[in-house]
């Protein structure tokens, strides 16, 4: 236990923050450049110090205690802090404009934890995010309008790119009823240049079942509401299956669909002066997404298999 003036190891809280993104002592080991069983110490010290449980050890991973996820957000804060103060004075001294665009379905992820920890770090940088489909954040890409992007694969007509992760795509349903079985399928999607719109309209004509769009939002939340009241189905991030909802494949009479790929895209010609800036903000990125994704973080929030609960 923590007592009179003893101090707590910033650093145990950066492992913690890590295994709480993960889910994984070994994921966060190769994350930290060291071995599980210096991360697996560091674990045992930190909850020794607080004199607190912070970690349930299971067959799939770890999970938070309730103690460990009000940890957790208290450490955000405090890291913030302490890494604004130090980049302030001392480090970190890039400046510039950084215009990143990001797929509206993985928003709010990115902004609970990546994007906060950038600015953090990077107190001198203006960053502007724009959220949109993949297709659309392709054409302001091409256009310049921003410096750098994550894009999914399919509608967006962009080649080359650094792959980040694998986005597993399902067709997505109200738990109760069988509106996928009607004659003309409804469909909930976003707006043309959609990678999942896309996929969903290929798969449908590939089988030649006739679909038509009852419900089109560019918001996701809306996306998904209009799947769990039973208006319509749709193809989402297997991640953002909800509990109101439940996924189905070929034995339920629908397509295959593709899978898709998430890659990180810079623009051309970006400004000498906001390179370094731009890069910095894609190192983040790499980081923090490369063979995971955005969802990793709810790995210790009970978070299983695609059974999101609602916010």
């Amino acid at each position: 236990m923590i007592e009179g003036s003893s101090t707590l190891d910033l650093e145990l809280l950066r492992t913690f923050q890590v295994v709480a993104r993960t889910g994984s002592l070994a994921a966060t080991a190769e994350i930290r450049h060291r071995t599980l069983s210096a991360i697996s110490m560091q674990m045992k010290r930190l909850e020794t110090e607080l004199d607190v449980r912070l970690l349930e050890r299971g067959a799939r991973g770890v999970s938070l205690t309730s103690s460990g996820e009000v940890l957790l957000q208290e450490a955000r804060e405090l890291l913030r802090v302490h890494d604004t103060l130090v980049s302030r004075f001392s480090g970190e001294r890039l400046s510039g404009r950084v215009r990143l665009g990001i797929p509206e379905d993985y928003a709010r992820e990115l902004l609970d934890d990546t994007l906060p920890q950038f600015m953090a770090r990077y107190p001198g940088i203006l960053l502007d995010v724009n959220t949109d489909t993949s297709g659309r954040l392709a054409r302001a890409l091409r256009k310049r309008q921003l410096d750098l992007a994550i894009v999914l694969d399919h509608a967006s007509g962009l080649e080359g790119g650094e792959t980040l992760w694998h986005p597993t795509p399902v067709w997505a349903a109200p738990i109760q009823g069988a509106i996928h079985r009607e004659a003309v399928v409804p469909l909930a999607v976003h707006p043309g240049q959609c990678p999942y719109r896309h996929l969903a309209i290929e798969g449908l004509d590939s089988i030649q079942r006739a679909w038509r769009t009852v419900f089109t939002s560019t918001s996701i939340h809306a996306v998904e509401k209009a799947i769990e009241t039973g208006m319509a189905i749709g193809v989402l991030d297997r991640e953002r299956v909800t509990t109101a909802m439940r996924a189905l494949d070929e034995s339920d009479g629908l397509p295959p669909i593709r899978r898709c790929v998430a890659r990180l895209h810079f623009a051309r010609g970006i400004d000498d002066a906001s390179q370094p800036a731009v890069e910095a903000l894609a190192q983040l990125l790499r980081e923090r997404l490369r063979g995971r994704g955005p969802w990793q973080r709810d790995a210790l929030s009970g978070r299983d298999g695609g059974q999101r609960p609602r916010a």
